[in-house]
């Protein structure tokens, strides 16, 4: 059967994800072709469980514009800094914020405890009335205004920003970011996106579990920075995805520009 696992709600071992590795049953040359085609690879269903793709996932030390959701003291989602007029803005998965924001912090290029940037207040919320209304996992995104009380400087002046990735099609490659909740430091992989419905796309990147919801999926990262533009963030399909070696995202396409326009106005 399909295993049904919110990526906010279970944290998972790394012998889990291993064993989840072991134990797949779908051929990777069948998906390696599909991905190097540009067809869509159909979404996992009864009985499947989809093997990782050769791409390799690895610790980094931290990405400035990419950070840790944190509520009570312990992080349990992921999110990124994008381009605004105001430099305030963070992009995650709308699914993160099923508590809403009271005591919600971002914290950027957090890494083995450090808060390099500092921990930055959520203050505003901007989430698609769709996915308000009836938990839409084609509108599985959400921007959050954040401060960080007497710093006059902005988020974005501090860490840079990606930018937002409109209509981009469903085939790119990109490096995927995200802070495992069992870890205390990111984890990133570079893989080929495909199309696996309507609205919603894929990459097949092992090791990313719990807490990398929200993760963006970046084109065109500079080596230096991180930084480029987002097409995507983990979420969508099964809030991410049934597996932790396969993620999903919404396609961004014109519901993404408008939620943009309405958080920045």
């Amino acid at each position: 059967m399909t295993i049904n696992v919110s990526r906010v709600a279970l944290a998972v071992s790394t012998a889990a994800v291993l064993a989840l590795a072991g134990g797949a049953t779908v051929n990777p040359a069948d998906e390696a072709t599909a991905l190097a085609a540009g067809n869509p690879v159909p979404t996992p269903g009864a009985g499947d469980v989809t093997q990782p793709s050769a791409a390799t996932t690895t610790a980094l030390t931290a990405t400035p514009a990419v950070g840790a959701l944190f509520s009570g003291g312990n992080h349990f989602c992921s999110a990124s800094v994008v381009h605004s007029p105001a430099g305030d803005l963070v992009l995650t998965a709308a699914h993160c914020l099923g508590g809403g924001t009271s005591g919600l912090t971002f914290v950027p290029g957090y890494h083995d405890g450090a808060s390099p940037y500092g921990s930055w207040t959520v203050t505003a919320e901007a989430v698609p009335a769709g996915w308000t209304a009836s938990s839409d996992q084609d509108l599985d995104f959400a921007f959050l205004t954040v401060t960080q009380p007497g710093n006059p400087a902005s988020l974005e002046s501090l860490t840079g920003a990606n930018q937002l990735g409109v209509s981009e099609g469903f085939v790119n490659r990109i490096t995927l970011t995200g802070y495992p909740d069992t870890t205390d430091a990111p984890v990133v992989c570079a893989n080929t996106t495909t199309q696996s419905d309507v609205y919603q796309e894929r990459v097949a990147c092992p090791g990313f579990p719990d807490g990398t919801s929200g993760g963006p999926w970046v084109t065109a990262a500079d080596p230096a920075t991180g930084l480029g533009t987002v097409v995507g963030v983990i979420g969508g399909y099964e809030q991410g995805g049934d597996t932790p070696d396969v993620s999903y995202s919404a396609y961004f396409d014109d519901d993404i520009q408008q939620l943009y326009n309405s958080a920045v106005s």
